[in-house]
């Protein structure tokens, strides 16, 4: 039997630390967010994608190539990413098996991970990459615990779901350590020196 498979790219934050969208950050050829969705549409099996918009939706829709996903703007995007994960569960196809949860922030994740999650996931309700440092995203979400999903609050409370299933979730081995995510200037040279990419020179200022 053929899952159902959408992918879920989180991107709604409002970027406080930084002072201006992490979304539109220059990554290569594209944005932060574009590297992201671009890998989701390019690399990933996904038979359908959601992006969750918060913080400068506006701008991000008008820079970022979004076709083909379903765009969700959570309003509410300050309460935390559980939030994001319950607006974007309002669009998702009623046909999907699994859902594949990535940050829009951690443009590290490639192709190579969403596979290794969808054929490790099997009959278990949750699944999440285990790096040799420890877990981290993209999780996969069976339609068994999409109800627990919807309910959820604040930043941590995917985590939170992970730590109640216990020995029930799947942990699939991948190499290397947790792809760095973006929330800092610090973080964001992290992950361009990680991709081997240099600062652009438009933004030196804020680094």
């Amino acid at each position: 039997m053929t899952l159902f498979v959408t992918g879920l790219v989180l991107a709604a934050g409002g970027s406080s630390r930084l002072g201006q969208p992490k979304q539109l950050l220059p990554f290569g050829e594209r944005t932060l967010l574009g590297h992201v969705v671009a890998t989701a549409c390019g690399s990933c099996p996904f038979d359908q994608l959601v992006v969750a918009l918060g913080g400068s939706a506006d701008a991000v829709q008008a820079a970022v190539d979004l076709n083909g996903a379903d765009v969700v703007v959570n309003d509410d995007y300050g309460s935390g990413c559980s939030s994001s994960i319950a607006a974007a569960l309002e669009v998702v196809d009623p046909r999907c098996d699994l859902l594949v949860l990535m940050l829009g922030d951690q443009p590290g994740v490639t192709g190579a991970e969403v596979l290794s999650l969808l054929a490790g996931i099997g009959a278990a309700p949750l699944a999440v990459c285990r790096y040799e440092d420890g877990r981290g995203h993209p999780f996969a979400f069976s339609r068994s615990v999409f109800g627990e999903l919807e309910s959820l609050h604040g930043d941590k409370g995917v985590w939170k779901l992970l730590d109640r299933h216990g020995a029930a979730v799947a942990e699939v081995p991948v190499p290397g350590g947790v792809p760095p995510d973006v929330d800092t200037w610090a973080d964001y040279e992290a992950v361009l020196a990680a991709a081997g990419l240099p600062i652009p020179k438009e933004v030196l200022h804020g680094v």
